[in-house]
């Protein structure tokens, strides 16, 4: 049985820091490839045979090269000197060099890039229940929207499923957006397989495919 995993790297990388913490790129390379492999290690409960890697796709955005104001902070950062603006590049190059692993990138939105304050943080403060002197600068996140990359999986998803080049597509991903790529995918014939690395998922997303698994030991209290 031919296997296509395809991972959402927004949502890999987060829940994997969440899960195992700090890596560097190479590790955190090393790490999803052989999460991604520990798929295969099931047997076909047909054949009694162990599924084949027909690809590894790696969906993610590159950093944003530019200046973004810091409201806490009351100055701007420039995010090409950010740690993450590296990190991120070179665990996009380890990636690249990985057996049948395909990377395809989209863009995050320039006009959308802020930091922004937690949302537990904002409805705290405006039910009264802490002041603007208890926010600390760690309340405040960057954030920005991605553009083509939610397309980029159904395309794939649908080449897939149309082509028949794989017997099994697995999603590592927490997001319902896919909802209507997985249906199609299983109306030709695909077993889907959606991973959500334990996270909680909406139940309309658990409709829609063929299982859910998890993969590998789960950290204790993760």
């Amino acid at each position: 049985m031919r296997v296509a995993i395809l991972i959402d790297g927004g949502f890999y990388r987060k829940r994997a820091h969440a899960l195992w913490g700090d890596k560097t790129p190479a590790e955190r390379a090393d790490e999803l490839f052989t999460y991604s492999l520990s798929h295969l290690n099931r047997k076909d409960d047909k054949t009694g045979e162990k599924s084949s890697l027909y690809r590894i796709f790696y969906y993610d955005c590159e950093p944003l090269d530019k200046k973004v104001y810091h409201p806490f902070l009351k100055k701007t950062i420039d995010l090409k000197k950010k740690d993450t603006y590296q990190w991120t590049l070179s665990f996009f190059e380890e990636l690249k060099a990985k057996r049948k692993t395909a990377i395809r990138l989209g863009e995050l939105s320039d006009s959308s890039a802020k930091y922004q304050l937690s949302e537990e943080k904002t409805k705290k403060l405006f039910a009264g229940e802490i002041a603007l002197s208890d926010i600390k600068e760690e309340d405040f996140a960057f954030k920005a929207i991605q553009k083509g990359v939610d397309m980029r999986i159904g395309l794939d998803i649908s080449t897939l499923a149309y082509k028949k080049l794989a017997d099994q597509i697995i999603l590592i991903s927490g997001d319902s957006d896919f909802v209507a790529a997985a249906k199609l995918a299983r109306r030709e014939g695909i077993d889907f397989i959606l991973d959500p690395m334990w996270a909680p998922i909406k139940k309309n997303l658990s409709e829609h495919v063929d299982g859910i698994q998890s993969v590998m030991k789960r950290p204790s209290g993760k």
